[in-house]
């Protein structure tokens, strides 16, 4: 039996990320996001947009890309960025009564930048050079 763990989205980060920094040297950016989905309003009529609100954690890699260094430096609330991810559920128990909790998180696997920073100028990756194309503003980051 085949499986996809696959998560696409494009949204806006609803805050400036959160950095953790493990004992180890580990890096974790946790960021919060909102993407909209399309409904039609029984009373109106009218298409509004319904917002979906997601939590996402981008890691340094000890081999290979630095997502944690990447958004810690290069996004703020309010950038609108695509991110590649998967799904994973997380759980723990509670602090105060010691019930079981989860939650489900995207862990990012890769991310563009869909718009420059504010002042016009273009975004800066961690370690990695910028190619900015002709496709209507996206800018890509290559890891």
């Amino acid at each position: 039996m085949a499986n996809l763990n696959k998560v696409m989205l494009i949204g806006r980060l609803t805050r400036d990320p959160e950095i953790k920094t493990f004992g180890n040297g580990g890096k974790v950016a946790n960021v919060g996001f909102a993407v909209n989905n399309r409904r039609k309003n029984k009373d109106t009529g009218q298409w509004e947009d319904a917002p979906v609100w997601v939590d996402l954690k981008a890691f340094n890699r000890e081999t290979g890309r630095k997502l944690a260094d990447l958004v810690e430096q290069s996004l703020r609330k309010g950038q609108q960025v695509y991110v590649e991810g998967h799904l994973v559920l997380e759980e723990w128990a509670g602090k105060e009564d010691g019930k079981k909790q989860s939650k489900m998180v995207v862990y990012v696997d890769d991310l563009q930048f869909l718009e420059k920073r504010e002042g016009g100028a273009p975004m800066k990756s961690a370690g990695a050079a910028s190619a900015s194309g002709g496709d209507g503003g996206i800018e890509e980051v290559p890891f």
